[in-house]
């Protein structure tokens, strides 16, 4: 059987990456594969539990990062590590990454103990590919949706997105060979001209 592959898309809050995931999921389809997408926090119906929490409940910082890595176990269990086993290909929106940029970079948590949780939680799986969508901070604040209600997370202040952002580019240059960084403010056209390209080389 063929082994599946993984593929999350990362970014800050308005950096554009969920106007993609549909159609990453089509273009993968058109080729032949059989594709799972799914989110982070959340995936499964526990999971989706917790994410309501993560995303609306105050809590003390390593409860948060607890809460995201518990999360996370479920979802390998229950969705993300049977696809690939079957030779599917998964598309997550957000994985351990957001946890290093939000939970790390954002709210200063140790990175150590993020590290140790990743260590614990999915030992021998990384994604095949990560997309991190990348644009300024004023313009992913601008595209944020001021019409509904925002979480927790899209109403902190500007320093903790800047935060968040360099620790999202900090480990793509700690992980190139994983992580590719796709400039956001350009036309979604030119976005999607080179997903294509770099979906035909995985």
């Amino acid at each position: 059987m063929t082994s599946g592959k993984f593929i999350t898309f990362e970014g800050i809050d308005g950096a554009g990456k969920s106007s993609h995931i549909s159609f990453v999921t089509d273009w993968l389809t058109s080729h032949g594969k059989t594709v799972i997408s799914t989110r982070e926090p959340g995936g499964t119906p526990l999971a989706e539990k917790l994410r309501d929490l993560l995303l609306h409940e105050k809590m003390h910082l390593e409860t948060e990062a607890l809460l995201m890595f518990a999360s996370r176990r479920e979802h390998l269990a229950q969705v993300i590590e049977p696809a690939l086993a079957r030779g599917d290909w998964v598309i997550s929106d957000r994985f351990t990454d957001s946890s290093f940029a939000y939970q790390g970079g954002g709210r200063k948590l140790d990175l150590h103990k993020l590290d140790v949780l990743e260590a614990w939680v999915h030992p021998h799986l990384q994604p095949d590919l990560t997309l991190l969508f990348d644009v300024p901070l004023e313009v992913a604040r601008a595209r944020l949706d001021a019409t509904r209600v925002q979480d927790k997370f899209e109403q902190e202040r500007e320093d903790f997105f800047a935060a968040t952002r360099n620790e999202y580019l900090r480990r793509a240059r700690q992980f190139p060979q994983r992580m590719t960084i796709i400039d956001s403010t350009r036309p979604m056209d030119i976005i999607r001209k080179e997903l294509e390209l770099i979906l035909a080389k995985l």
